[in-house]
């Protein structure tokens, strides 16, 4: 009978060691020590253009505005065409995923964040951009590789999600809103949409704030300096954050949760927001008047 339970808890244990989540942040030296491994999938989002000129030996090409994004909506693609897209790539459940993009990181965690909203838990960011660090310290290629075909199961989480109306709950009842675009955005004096600014009561917590700029490729900060970014806000209560396009969102969002936060990305972002005029705005440039 000992024999029996502790044979039924070794496999409880090793399952559980096989599902369990992938680090947000992957450093160069662990994908280089893991980067033959048969369940490890990398995904560059950059333009096919560039990809074909150099990337990570391995790395399956999805460039984020044409795989990521719907046009001009910039929202999530179909369930169908992304179950496609990943089952294409050789991505099941149990495949480790590293994304990585130019540098900005919010390409590549526009990537991740779709992947966790999907429900595949073993999605991360690698530590830096494109850029000489990693032309030196990963075998490089020219060549597109050529993965097995797996059943990507959508198991869809919707609690990653914040709608139009959540925001205006939000707004009414002072709970925490931030926006993850530029300063010049913000202060209303770019914007992609017909009307300029800010959503009303949303604090600027910008997603290039989360990465540092270096000569031989961006890099990410430690989780223990992005810590230092998001102190003073609330653990214990609903935190919405938008950008433009769901890209800068989600990469404070990613890092967010690691921490501990309660985040939500909306979705709409500041093109739903900016363009439906029954919305209010906040437009610290040229006196409100746009």
């Amino acid at each position: 009978m000992f024999r029996y339970i502790f044979v039924c808890l070794f496999i409880i244990s090793i399952s559980m060691a096989h599902n369990e989540n992938m680090p947000i942040i992957v450093s160069i030296e662990w994908l280089k020590n893991h980067i033959n491994d048969k369940d490890i999938a990398i995904i560059d989002v950059r333009k096919e253009e560039i990809y074909k000129k150099g990337h990570i030996k391995g790395a399956i090409n999805m460039p984020v505005m044409k795989d990521f994004f719907t046009p001009k909506t910039l929202r999530i693609p179909k369930l169908i065409f992304l179950k496609n897209l990943f089952s294409n790539a050789g991505i099941d459940d149990n495949t480790k995923v590293i994304v990585y993009d130019n540098g900005q990181f919010c390409w590549a965690a526009r990537a991740v964040w779709i992947l966790k909203v999907l429900g595949h838990k073993n999605a991360s960011l690698l530590e830096y951009g494109w850029g000489d660090y990693i032309k030196s310290h990963l075998p490089i290629s020219t060549k597109a590789p050529k993965r097995e075909k797996k059943d990507f199961v959508i198991k869809l989480n919707n609690d990653m999600i914040a709608t139009k109306l959540d925001v205006l709950i939000s707004i009414k009842k002072g709970l925490p809103i931030l926006d993850g675009r530029t300063k010049d955005m913000y202060m209303g004096k770019t914007s992609i949409a017909k009307r300029y600014g800010h959503i009303p009561t949303a604090k600027l917590f910008s997603g290039a704030n989360n990465y540092k700029i270096t000569d031989k490729g961006n890099k990410l900060k430690s989780l223990k300096e992005i810590k230092k970014i998001y102190e003073g806000l609330p653990r214990n209560k609903k935190i919405i954050i938008y950008c433009q396009d769901g890209a800068d969102a989600a990469l404070d969002d990613l890092l967010m949760r690691k921490l501990g936060y309660n985040t939500y990305v909306y979705e709409g972002g500041w093109i739903e927001w900016a363009n439906d005029f029954n919305l209010p705005v906040v437009n610290p440039s040229k006196n409100n008047k746009k």
